[in-house]
């Protein structure tokens, strides 16, 4: 066993522990936790590490720009709050929230237009952000048999990895890694399978460049290019904690929404990617309106500049 190994099987013990106190919380102590933590983020911790300048410029950027600071300590403040209520509850998830209970803390918007996607025969992406509860979400549809392929980063301590894909899978998705998982993804494209993907990160200079909160946003050519070849149905959706939640109720509660369904065979356009890619795009805008304080603002989202890019292009091919 070397050192590496021993460090890895020590944070995955503390880990347990930690895991073993968090599944027995309960409502009103997950929220007292989450507000004492976002707390001490918000005001003891160094902005710098807390990545408070990026969150901020992020709100503005899709906001406004005129919103006050103390609207923008609200919203990073709750932020914090919802991410640490977030990481409660991915652990809580599999023994708080079965088909017994499911009504009892999750209400499902315009379920009808997604059970119709699902029955279509065709494959479906399920697609959202770094937004509300996304584990939940995609847990959902596993749980009431229409298992996906759930697209996700590998974490680098290998028992920690394995600990959180047994989780994700436990009610039937199946887990594939952004590093070396997109032939499994294309397989299962190719089959009619379903996908779930979050589309809120920034492409870099690759990407198609679409409106999001009304500034431009490198995003995946990736997503649209795949739907388009496997005939896919696309939906935008979210999952949100819903906060007039009894403190003495058994979990919490959330709305699963599907906020809108783009049927690629319909879509009539000059460049078909970059309307497809706007059109999911703002639809998860509108998404994340809902409930502000759920997304995660301290993510780059606007990190490459569209002029940065057309100067490196140009360069590109006076280089060629």
């Amino acid at each position: 066993m070397n050192i590496r190994d021993l460090r890895y099987r020590l944070e995955y013990l503390i880990f347990r522990l930690f895991a073993c106190v968090i599944e027995v919380l309960s409502v009103r102590q997950s929220r007292a936790i989450s507000q004492g933590v976002a707390w001490m983020v918000l005001h003891l911790l160094p902005r710098k590490m807390t990545r408070y300048r990026v969150a901020a410029e992020n709100i503005r950027t899709a906001l406004g720009r005129e919103l006050p600071d103390a609207e923008v300590d609200r919203l990073i403040y709750g932020m914090w709050v919802h991410l640490v209520r977030l990481l409660i509850e991915t652990i809580q998830l599999p023994r708080k929230l079965s088909l017994r209970n499911f009504r009892e803390s999750v209400v499902f918007r315009d379920r009808a237009v997604a059970v119709q996607a699902l029955c279509s025969g065709r494959p479906v992406f399920f697609l959202g952000g770094h937004f509300g509860s996304w584990e939940l979400a995609a847990s959902t549809f596993g749980m009431f048999g229409c298992p996906m392929g759930v697209v996700a980063r590998k974490l680098d301590n290998p028992y920690l990895n394995k600990w959180f894909q047994a989780s994700r899978e436990q009610t039937g998705n199946k887990l594939y890694m952004k590093q070396g998982g997109f032939d499994g993804m294309i397989e299962l494209a190719q089959a009619g399978g379903n996908l779930a993907l979050l589309v809120d990160q920034d492409a870099g200079r690759r990407g198609v460049f679409v409106d999001f909160f009304g500034q431009p946003a490198s995003t995946f050519k990736s997503i649209a290019l795949m739907a388009l070849e496997y005939k896919a149905i696309l939906v935008v959706g979210y999952g949100i904690r819903l906060e007039d939640v009894p403190l003495d109720a058994p979990w919490a509660r959330f709305e699963i929404g599907c906020e809108e369904v783009i049927d690629t065979q319909t879509i009539v356009a000059r460049d078909e990617v970059r309307e497809i890619t706007q059109r999911f795009t703002t639809a998860l805008e509108r998404a994340i309106r809902r409930a502000p304080e759920q997304y995660f603002w301290v993510h780059r989202r606007w990190k490459t500049d569209p002029v940065t890019r057309q100067k490196s292009k140009e360069s590109e091919l006076r280089a060629a």
